[in-house]
């Protein structure tokens, strides 16, 4: 396609992706918050993944053949690890074993390419040696990542549906992760792979969208803090308490104290431990300007 690599399907999931991200730089400007700063970052590394992936390699690239790679697949690299990185912060993630943070990972991906990847192919000229030669740890990794992601929320036992749907898009994300390693091993097919990594992208997008009309739903819930930030009636969810006020996990948590959880059932829709909840209870009485849990639901609570 256009005398490239590209293939059409992957030329479809970046024009999708760039409309997926325009509009949510829209609305990002429109209701004036940052919230959505992780998603944008998020949807700008697929839209040059599907660039990246997609046009490269071909043969009138100015420099070595294996820059193109080394493009391809460090670009790949950072938007699988900021998915995690994503996923990280979406669930407050403390239950990984062998010191997984965001950063070891990343030092361990990088180390992987290098010593795994680039050498063996200098080595030996062999992109089939190198690629399986990389994919091997990086499987691994992220098959534990995947067995641990779903054994914790398999345990969960949450009657919110929109915690349940939002655990089950999740799951479908770090599934596409997981099978990244594969897809690279058995070679380049495009409407594979992408399709494959895209529809991660999708889930993550629907959680969001799914994110935004939980708060809608709930609104009421919080008419006298939407009061308290002087919410104006044309906006649906007013900017100043998004980005002054409470954050995405703040107003979650809000929700779930006016629902009469307590802390441990909270932290048990969240995967956060109950001192973690607590932290984030005492950010919110202390931005609405209440002592405590009690003064909150009786100055808030319906």
């Amino acid at each position: 396609m256009f005398g490239t690599s590209i293939h059409w399907t992957t030329f479809f999931y970046l024009l999708i992706d760039t409309f997926i991200v325009f509009f949510a730089i829209i609305q990002s400007t429109k209701l004036k918050h940052n919230n959505l700063d992780r998603y944008l970052v998020l949807g700008v590394l697929f839209i040059l993944y599907n660039l990246t992936g997609g046009f490269l390699p071909f043969d009138d690239f100015p420099g070595p053949f294996i820059l193109q790679y080394i493009i391809t697949y460090g670009v790949a690299i950072s938007m699988c690890i900021y998915i995690v990185y994503y996923l990280y912060k979406e669930y407050d993630i403390n239950f990984l074993k062998f010191r997984l943070t965001i950063p070891n990972i990343a030092i361990y991906t990088i180390v992987c390419f290098i010593g795994l990847f680039l050498v063996p192919y200098f080595w030996t000229g062999s992109l089939g040696l190198s690629r399986i030669l990389f994919a091997l740890p990086i499987f691994l990794i992220c098959l534990y990542f995947l067995w641990a992601f779903h054994n914790k929320i398999s345990k969960a036992n949450n009657s919110n549906p929109f915690i349940v749907r939002r655990n089950r898009l999740s799951l479908i994300s770090v599934c596409c992760i997981t099978l990244l390693p594969i897809l690279t091993v058995i070679g380049d097919y495009q409407w594979l792979t992408f399709s494959v990594m895209n529809i991660a992208f999708f889930n993550i997008t629907a959680l969001e969208i799914d994110r935004y009309l939980y708060f809608l739903e709930y609104r009421d819930k919080l008419n006298g803090v939407f009061d308290f930030y002087k919410q104006s009636e044309t906006n649906l969810l007013e900017p100043r308490f998004l980005k002054k006020g409470l954050t995405r996990r703040e107003i979650e948590i809000a929700l779930s104290m006016l629902n009469n959880q307590s802390y441990k059932e909270i932290s048990e829709d969240f995967f956060i431990a109950e001192s973690t909840v607590s932290k984030h209870a005492s950010n919110i009485f202390k931005k609405t300007e209440v002592k405590n849990r009690a003064e909150f639901l009786k100055r808030y609570g319906t």
